[in-house]
């Protein structure tokens, strides 16, 4: 019997990373899940265990700390696996102007999605270079393409996301490994409650939004088939494609106009 391939999620316990969890043990993967709520992640692994039959382990763990990534992998190390498949899925965003929130705020978004999701790709990459396999999906988002918006340190952390795994892609295509930059736009999850924009969310059209599963098995197909982009949904598309050929005055002109903290 073949050896069976190891995904680690991060952010897992809800949302995209959860439904990443369930399709990647649906296609037969054991899975390593990381997350801060020890319980959900408990109750997931049993509920996985049970209908896909495989090994599901989970890890309790704090990304905003910068000890965490070394200690996830040296942990996986001591369970006796090692990773195929990494999804850096963890994220958040404060909805909160720059200068009036604490700078230990900011300096954990960025550690959470900008130096994990760096460390966490720069430490699986030894073990799969040594089999000349795997794939890496990075979630990104529709704002990486959207003019920035004000006081948001969101879009340029998006951005930074999209243009890293553009870069890994090109450098480690000839060793058999696959990044992908998943640029979902407005997805049914939690998100946007603990961002604390549900009431502005909730006002959007429903053409704009799109289910978790949907963005899940874009990003899925993408990464396997080696895309270094993937945009879920029309609609996002047309979006994305819109927006880089404004002029760069009006892309400031209509961050600056967002109302955001209205």
């Amino acid at each position: 019997m073949p050896i069976k391939r190891t995904a680690l999620i991060t952010g897992a316990s809800a949302g995209i990373g959860k439904t990443f969890a369930a399709y990647l043990a649906k296609e037969g993967y054991q899975l390593v899940l990381v997350a801060r709520r020890m319980d959900r992640l408990n109750d997931l692994k049993h509920a996985l265990e049970l209908q896909y039959q495989t090994r599901v382990e989970v890890i309790s763990a704090d990304l905003s700390d910068p000890l965490t990534p070394a200690h996830i992998l040296e942990e996986i190390e001591h369970r006796g696996m090692s990773i195929d498949f990494l999804v850096n899925n963890a994220g958040y965003s404060k909805n909160q102007p720059f200068a009036e929130a604490a700078w230990i705020e900011h300096a954990n978004e960025i550690q959470v999605m900008i130096t994990a999701v760096t460390e966490l790709a720069y430490r699986v990459l030894p073990n799969m270079k040594a089999r000349s396999w795997g794939r890496i999906i990075n979630l990104s988002s529709l704002a990486a393409f959207a003019p920035p918006t004000t006081s948001m340190l969101y879009t340029g952390i998006k951005s930074y996301v999209l243009n890293f795994s553009q870069a890994l892609d090109m450098e480690l295509k000839p060793h058999g490994i696959h990044v992908t930059a998943l640029c979902p736009g407005f997805t049914f999850t939690e998100f946007h409650d603990v961002m604390g924009t549900r009431a502005q969310a909730n006002k959007l059209p429903n053409v704009l939004w799109m289910q978790s599963e949907e963005v899940v098995k874009a990003g899925f197909d993408a990464v396997m088939k080696g895309k270094p982009v993937c945009i879920p949904g029309l609609v996002n598309k047309t979006i994305a494609s819109g927006s880089k050929i404004l002029p760069e005055a009006l892309r400031y002109r209509l961050g600056r106009d967002s109302h955001l903290f209205d």
